[in-house]
């Protein structure tokens, strides 16, 4: 590791808490305790002295560490409507300490990763900021399964998701149920995904459950919503099954499952079951 610089070895130390947060829609925004805006290449840091992290631990170790964050809905670099919606949910976050007297100098970054799930209570708000060891958490190789492992239009599938993509409008919503101005083809909604494009909503995604082509089922409402009607990004999904594969997409050679392996309970099935 290499040696702390100069300046935090002074013995009047000038820093400051520097937070780099960038959402999945791209959106990025800097926050500062110091008192005042900062400016580090090239990002303004907004001063938010409600922001503080838990203690934190570095080590040479792989252990998957985490870390709590703290802060106060201060600004309108996090409203609170957005926390609410799950904006931040898995955000990219950078936490680093900088001289406040000398922004220019590179800054020291303190611990790196993906904020979690956020909790909002009151004024305030809490998450858990996952270190990037915790990805060797995930399987080394795939698991047999009947389904398929891909997900539609990734470089697996190799489906063009372009002629099944299809722009709507809203125009009623009653609970999860959504109402289309126009229908698509019924069916071919199932699995798949409505993103809002515009309004209070825009950028939030929805997994699609069912349709009929002119109504939604969706997995979960965002609780924010736009005036009505409002348009709306329909991706069309997969089930995941052999035979939709073959029969709906014609796409059998690249389907990820093992439909015909057998199970685990082959032993234990009844004659003729």
């Amino acid at each position: 590791m290499p040696a702390a610089p100069g300046w935090l070895r002074e013995e009047l130390v000038t820093l400051a808490w520097c937070w780099r947060l960038a959402r999945r829609d791209g959106v990025v925004v800097g926050l500062t305790s110091h008192d005042r805006d900062l400016v580090i290449a090239g990002t303004r840091y907004r001063a938010a002295p409600g922001m503080k992290p838990s203690a934190i631990e570095t080590s040479d170790s792989l252990d998957a560490g985490t870390m709590d964050i703290e802060g106060a809905v201060s600004s309108a670099a996090l409203a609170a409507a957005d926390l609410d919606a799950g904006r931040w949910d898995g955000a990219e976050l950078v936490l680093m300490v900088a001289d406040w007297t000398a922004p220019d100098v590179d800054p020291v970054v303190v611990a790196r990763g993906e904020l979690g799930p956020v909790e909002r209570r009151g004024g305030g708000f809490s998450a858990e900021l996952q270190g990037v060891t915790r990805r060797l958490d995930a399987p080394v190789c795939p698991a047999t399964a009947p389904a398929c492992r891909a997900t539609l239009g990734d470089r697996a599938c190799r489906i063009d998701l372009a002629p099944r993509t299809h722009v709507r409008r809203v125009v009623a919503v009653a609970g999860r149920r959504v109402t289309l101005d126009a229908p698509v083809t019924a069916g071919t909604l199932a699995f798949g995904e409505l993103m809002w494009i515009e309004g209070r909503a825009c950028g939030l995604a929805s997994p699609v459950i069912a349709d009929d082509g002119l109504r939604l089922d969706l997995a979960e409402v965002p609780g924010v919503l736009p005036a009505l009607p409002a348009r709306v990004r329909l991706t069309e999904g997969c089930d995941r099954q052999l035979a939709t594969c073959r029969t709906r997409f014609g796409n059998a050679i690249n389907f990820r499952g093992e439909a015909h392996l057998p199970g685990n309970d082959l032993l234990t099935r009844y004659p003729g079951g």
